[in-house]
């Protein structure tokens, strides 16, 4: 009798004893992911990084001095030029030896001192008149059109020896140039009218090395 009472009792014990939810688990219990998955990582073979030959160097090295030389040939084939002047014919505002850059964009102007192109030299010489103009040179006197022509020169324009009739009509898309040194006669008054094909761009910058 006392033992079927106590076998109920550890029953009745059994059935009153709280049940451990799954949400009352310790922490502990649960399996940390963060850890598994920087296991994970851990186990895979990471990537070494290919070293680059001489060879791969080389080749990008000779890209960039490409693309270097090609902007410069650009620059200084549309935008710009860069020339030494080995003449007199500028003087007194180019002498020789000077280094002259240009500008070539834009149009030439009246007055402008250029550069340009005759026999394979490079020439300086001032823009007196363009297309369409009528140039006139007597008494040491120029005019365009009529009009006394205004240039900054401190030298009279002598017509004698020119090999080109006055008035002289200068042609479509050519300027007709005159040296600023007027003896040197080596301009349109002996070659007539300079197309624009071979000018070289308006003188922006002029730096003084004699001798070169």
């Amino acid at each position: 009798m006392e033992q079927t009472q106590t076998t109920e009792a550890e029953n009745a014990k059994e059935i009153t004893a709280p049940v451990q939810s799954s949400a009352d688990a310790p922490e502990n219990a649960a399996p940390d992911l963060e850890t598994a998955e920087t296991a994970e990582k851990t186990d895979k073979p990471q990537k070494k990084k290919k070293k680059r030959s001489a060879g791969s160097y080389a080749a990008e090295l000779a890209i960039k001095l490409g693309i270097t030389v090609l902007a410069v040939w650009l620059l200084c084939t549309f935008v710009i030029g860069v020339f030494v002047c080995h003449t007199n014919s500028g003087y007194p505002m180019i002498k020789d030896g000077d280094l002259c850059i240009t500008w070539r964009l834009g149009e030439l102007e009246q007055g402008s001192e250029i550069a340009y192109e005759r026999g394979g030299k490079t020439c300086f010489a001032r823009v007196i008149a363009k297309g369409g103009d009528e140039v006139t040179i007597a008494g040491g006197t120029v005019m365009v059109n009529g009009y006394v022509a205004l240039t900054d020169t401190v030298y009279d324009t002598p017509d004698e020896g020119s090999s080109i009739a006055y008035p002289y009509t200068v042609k479509e898309d050519t300027v007709f140039v005159l040296n600023d040194f007027r003896e040197d006669m080596s301009d349109s008054r002996s070659f007539g009218s300079v197309p624009l094909s071979d000018c070289k761009g308006k003188v922006v910058f002029v730096m003084r090395r004699r001798g070169i």
